[in-house]
């Protein structure tokens, strides 16, 4: 899931200085002189499941870490399924003390911000993550921007809106399949001859998120999601010069949608316990046949299905018509509210993303144990190992254009998407102008929360034709309405024809 670059501005990030830090010593000077002769141990959290062999790399990274900044780390996980069950934001108003988090604009984060969960970072970035800062454009730095004030390190690693279909060509091919794959039709038929032909895979991947088909459905008709990422039911057209927003139940087509996701149901595509499944991994692990998810899932799942003998062939097809950046804020790092180190924790960042031996140890592992580089710096797993066992980090936010690896084994067609992406992509055009959009939803927060509640209850069992679909899709409506849906519209298309205005100037 990662995203950025000026009010719109293509993909360039501006690097500076790119010294790695040599030592405790050197780096406690480099961020204003600090006193790092007390050892502390700072406290992270991630979303995802912890790796059965974490430990082993935790203890590895933190003999590096002893020696630059004479602290060690903790990383706390937040399982995808209690994720899903927004445990989140409890995160920061439960009072527990932890130091910094994985944070982006799918979670929320701007509005935790202006709830106080993040720490101001207006002074602490530039003293005590210079080099990282340095390295911040304007338009990060701006995404990060909440009421005035910094409370996230953006990435600096440039990401894509592309999204759209991962799928096993070998569970159709050899049945009779064509391998057209440009269309919901051509996903139709495939779906339709990996049923027939293969007992005990599901076609669909899909679990207790509901139908991720909704996102993709809106997008590859043009439109995009107002915050800018999944699970959003707010949604432009991003070539109309004032657009207006609309929401599900308003759009023309969602009927062709949803009528398409009762064939599907029907059809036996899906499995009836959708939303009582809580496993997000099952093309990976060789139980559904096609997901949908991002470029970067793409590259990752084409490297699993050639691992331990497997020879899976997985192909990609994005569905999103208008491509863009994400926000740099897609993937970002922020200091709790409570951290009790949050200098050293900046500390830790900068070196995480400026120096290249404590980026490897943190995001990808041990050298020669559970990762290599072969084959022109590209990155790997180390053959023969468990790949379950170790995983690389969860925290995307770490990742640079410069460390952040092409990993051996990719797809052959990966390098042309991205380029064909860079040369699609126009400062100021289409979604990329509404990239640092931010909706403010302070004075609407009861009302938003209460159509976050309407999506899971009402709209999820809907798009996945559990209910009656004309039936289903009117109660949807009238729930939403109820919920103050209007409210949190006008409030939101206030803001957003504001924002036009002053990036128009």
């Amino acid at each position: 899931m990662k995203k950025k670059i000026a009010l719109g501005a293509g993909i360039l990030i501006l690097i500076l200085g790119m010294t790695a830090c040599g030592n405790k010593g050197s780096q406690g000077s480099s961020a204003g002189g600090s006193d790092t002769s007390k050892r502390v141990e700072l406290v992270m959290w991630f979303i995802g499941d912890e790796p059965p062999k974490q430990a082993e790399l935790m203890e590895n990274l933190n003999k590096i870490l002893i020696e630059k900044i004479n602290a060690t780390l903790k990383i706390n996980w937040l399982s995808w399924a209690d994720f899903g069950n927004n445990k989140y934001p409890l995160l920061f108003s439960s009072g527990e003390a932890f130091d910094m988090a994985y944070t982006a604009t799918w979670l929320n984060f701007s509005a935790l911000a202006q709830r106080g969960a993040f720490k101001d970072l207006d002074e602490l970035f530039p003293k005590y993550a210079p080099k990282n800062y340095a390295r911040q454009s304007k338009t990060a730095l701006f995404q990060a921007t909440v009421n005035g004030h910094i409370y996230a390190v953006p990435t600096l690693q440039a990401t894509y809106s592309a999204y759209g279909a991962i799928y096993r060509t070998d569970l159709a091919i050899p049945y009779g399949w064509d391998g057209k794959m440009e269309s919901f039709a051509d996903i139709e038929k495939y779906f339709a001859i990996v049923k027939a032909n293969n007992p005990g895979i599901e076609p669909f991947d899909t679990y207790n998120e509901g139908s991720p088909m909704d996102d993709v459905f809106m997008y590859s008709n043009g439109m995009y999601a107002t915050r800018g990422s999944s699970n959003d039911f707010l949604f432009i057209d991003p070539f109309q010069p004032n657009p207006k927003i609309v929401t599900y139940y308003e759009y023309e087509k969602i009927p062709e949608f949803l009528s398409m996701m009762d064939r599907w149901n029907k059809a036996g595509y899906f499995p009836k316990s959708v939303l009582s499944d809580t496993d997000a991994d099952k093309l990976r692990n060789g139980k559904a046949a096609l997901r949908v998810h991002n470029i970067d899932a793409y590259e990752g799942n084409y490297r699993d299905g050639q691992r331990d003998g497997k020879d899976w062939q997985i192909r990609w097809f994005n569905m999103v018509k208008d491509v863009s950046n994400m926000a740099f804020t897609q993937d970002a790092l922020a200091i709790s509210n409570t951290a009790k180190n949050p200098e050293r924790a900046l500390m830790l960042w900068d070196l995480i993303t400026n120096d290249e031996q404590v980026f490897r140890a943190f995001f990808y592992g041990i050298e020669g144990k559970s990762y290599e580089i072969i084959r022109e710096n590209g990155v790997e797993y180390i053959e023969g190992i468990n790949t379950t066992d170790y995983a690389f980090s969860n925290c995307w936010a770490a990742r640079t254009n410069e460390f952040a690896l092409p990993a051996t084994g990719a797809p052959a067609d990966l390098k042309g998407y991205k380029a064909s992406y860079d040369a699609y992509i126009k400062d100021g055009v289409g979604s990329q102008k509404f990239r640092s959009f931010t909706a403010d939803i302070t004075s609407i927060e009861t009302e938003y929360s209460a159509c976050q509640n309407v999506q899971r209850q009402y709209w999820f069992p809907l798009e996945l034709a559990y209910v009656d679909v004309k039936a289903g899709l009117k109660e949807y409506e009238e729930k939403m309405k109820a919920a103050g849906i209007e409210k949190v519209r006008q409030t939101i298309q206030a803001q957003l024809d504001a924002y036009i205005k002053s990036v128009s100037n």
